[in-house]
């Protein structure tokens, strides 16, 4: 057992890896429990593909070396503000308009890429993501993003579950709900680059929501959810990282997996527990 655990660290990309890993984990699972209890789990998985037009336009750029997590952000944030603004009045539905604003955002980065002849760089670490060749400077970016959305969460907490749970009585207080609002959006389209590349953004949604999912299963109170989902997806990050390491699968999809299977064991708790 010890030179199971200890047998991957030799190498320096697995303790980068296991960093990283660690970091988007609780990251994720924080705002996670937020986009639970808001029931945002659609916006992030259109946020997650609306990425794809600004890789490209930062490929444009400055080609397959260019700054495409300067893009990526950009197109995060950007899809996010466009999805608030159209949900503002509500007389849009918000899955209409994230349906809308998703699919004309993915199909702009297509149609950007396709008329890129000279385009030849994989997609595949954008799509399924790629922990296992992140750098010092990722690391670097990871922590500072993922640290600033930490931060402004326990700047506003009490006015965030305020609105989340009650916001007539929210209002009541003369909280800024719609500052609110788009604080959360932008912070959920932060969150989603920064993980990008450890499960990329096909399995992106599942880093955001699972956790959070575990922990709703399995506490009774804010807090508890809060501490299980941040568990759940470190505990996720390193058992699927240590997976991939002994078994021929990508990282990404071992991450999740591990994810879903404390979901499904959380499920099944709260099941006995109803009987």
């Amino acid at each position: 057992m010890l030179n199971f655990l200890t047998e991957p660290l030799q190498y320096a990309f697995m303790w980068r890896g296991l960093t990283a890993a660690v970091m988007v984990g609780l990251v994720c699972a924080i705002v996670g429990v937020f986009v639970v209890l808001r029931g945002l789990a659609f916006f992030t998985d259109a946020l997650a593909h609306a990425i794809l037009p600004g890789v490209a336009v930062a490929y444009l750029f400055d080609g397959a070396q260019g700054p495409l997590f300067w893009g990526a952000l950009g197109a995060s944030v950007l899809t996010a503000l466009g999805i608030g603004a159209l949900t503002r009045d509500a007389r849009l539905r918000e899955d209409t308009a994230i349906g809308v604003v998703f699919a004309g955002a993915f199909a702009l980065g297509i149609a950007l890429i396709s008329s890129m002849r000279s385009y030849s760089v994989d997609l595949a670490h954008i799509l399924f993501g790629n922990i296992l060749a992140v750098t010092n400077a990722d690391l670097a970016q990871i922590g500072l993003f993922g640290g600033a959305v930490l931060l402004i969460v326990a700047g506003v907490f009490k006015e965030l579950v305020a609105v989340a749970f009650d916001p007539s009585h929210a209002a009541t207080l003369r909280l800024p709900q719609e500052g609110l609002r788009y604080l959360l959006l932008i912070m959920i389209a932060v969150t989603v680059v920064v993980a990008l590349q450890t499960v990329g953004a096909g399995l992106m949604t599942a880093m955001l929501i699972t956790p959070a999912a575990t922990g709703y299963l399995l506490a009774r109170r804010l807090p508890g959810m809060l501490v299980t989902a941040a568990g759940v997806g470190v505990l996720s990050g390193i058992a699927g990282l240590y997976l991939s390491y002994y078994l021929p699968i990508a990282s990404g999809a071992a991450i999740v997996l591990v994810a879903t299977a404390c979901f499904g064991v959380a499920w099944a708790a709260a099941q006995l527990r109803r009987i």
